[in-house]
């Protein structure tokens, strides 16, 4: 069966073509359309034998980029399908499913005004994820869709883990909770961590931790979703890049009266300018903190032991709230290349059972690898995510499920 997976962001598409077999897979073309609707727009493809190109062009909307993939992958020179019709299936990321959807869905009329419904929830990711949609509709209005949603992972979270401490009405009007999110990623790199080590995934207490720009760490209790540390939207829990993670609220409201500024500008400011940039003042990104730390920069290396310390402060309550941990993994841009990253989460966690192997874990990059010592009782993994292999699996096994009734 061959799927086409779709990721629409606000701007971009990013795809992959699997070619899904019972007990494997392929990966036969990925690439993603940058600045839909804006000056400079192009395509990246790469071709599984690795031959990448690059392809400028007007891209105006979601539906002109869905249909430069399509022809791109139908072309004679760039192409690995010499028909659309070979494409039976289109899987969607979508960013929020609210409590509607607690798992994977076959996309109908009646799901995607659900769908719309969500929107309140998620401005900025929704409703390009529906233009997606739309334009496959379009498209290939013969094509079966699923919807996989990064939130509903995390439905199964207890309510009072994911209820805030604020008036009921407030919940029942606008369903003001926790809802979590990177819960594809956090599914897919617990199960395969117990496939790696060969345990029962329903037996296991994980502590999930995807280390990126954006970064959330999940409790995941016999193969559920217990805990997770991002909450109604993407910026609670911890420091990541450009978020500023768990902030008193009192601060928040002092912060704008003495700025002046109204909801859009702090959440901006909270969002886009906090972080690891924030405390930097230099960048984002992981890799530049690290090379000013070592070059002295005190600013640097005060923005990495804070990184740190919130990883090592969620995973202390989640091993709380579990009554032990057997697995803790590390996934996403930071938690799969960054060897000071795990080994500093790590560090002082001895009291607990984690022990990690140094040898193993300098220098690793990208690659499935147990790290801790034979001597640690809590099992120490790297793995890398592979969310889009997910809604690939997921969009196979609905519409086989679909076509068998």
């Amino acid at each position: 069966m061959k799927i086409l997976v779709l990721n629409c962001e606000s701007s971009s598409i990013k795809y992959q073509l699997f070619n899904m077999n019972d007990s494997s897979w392929e990966v036969m073309a990925k690439g993603g359309v940058e600045k839909v609707g804006l000056k400079g727009s192009f395509l990246k493809h790469e071709k599984d034998t690795g031959e990448k190109v690059l392809l400028e062009g007007e891209i105006l909307d979601h539906q002109t980029g869905i249909d430069y993939i399509l022809g791109v992958l139908n072309s004679e020179r760039h192409g690995c399908i010499s028909d659309l019709n070979e494409i039976d299936a289109v899987g969607h990321r979508v960013v929020h499913g609210g409590e509607m959807f607690n798992s994977s869905v076959f996309i109908t009329d009646e799901v995607i005004h659900k769908m719309e419904d969500c929107i309140e929830l998620a401005p900025l990711h929704n409703p390009p994820n529906l233009k997606g949609i739309g334009a496959i509709s379009s498209l290939l209005p013969d094509v079966p869709q699923v919807g996989v949603f990064d939130t509903a992972f995390h439905q199964t979270m207890p309510k009072h883990a994911y209820m805030y401490a604020l008036p009921q009405a407030l919940y029942k009007k606008y369903g003001i909770r926790r809802y979590g999110f990177h819960g594809t990623s956090h599914r897919y790199v617990s199960a395969r961590a117990c496939e790696i080590l060969d345990v029962d995934y329903k037996s296991q207490r994980i502590i999930s931790c995807h280390l990126g720009n954006g970064a959330s760490i999940a409790a995941i209790q016999n193969g559920k979703s217990v805990d997770t540390s991002m909450g109604f939207t993407p910026i609670e829990g911890l420091m990541m890049g450009t978020r500023c993670g768990d902030l008193d609220v009192g601060a928040v409201t002092y912060i704008m009266d003495k700025e002046t500024i109204g909801t859009r500008s702090a959440s901006t400011l909270f969002n886009k300018h906090s972080g690891l940039l924030g405390i930097t003042g230099i960048s984002s990104d992981m890799r530049e903190v690290e090379e000013a730390s070592e070059k002295g920069d005190e600013n640097a290396r005060l923005a990495m032991e804070m990184y740190d310390y919130r990883i090592k402060k969620y995973i202390g309550s989640y091993v709380a709230a579990m009554g032990g941990v057997d697995i803790l993994l590390f996934t996403g841009g930071i938690g799969e290349n960054g060897d000071i990253t795990r080994s500093g989460v790590c560090k002082g966690l001895e009291f607990m059972g984690v022990e990690i192997n140094e040898s193993k874990n300098k220098g690793l990059r990208g690659k499935e690898m147990d790290i801790s010592t034979s001597e640690s009782k809590v099992r120490v993994m790297v793995v890398p995510t592979n969310e889009e292999l997910v809604i690939a699996q997921d969009t196979k096994t609905i519409v086989e499920e679909l076509s068998n009734k």
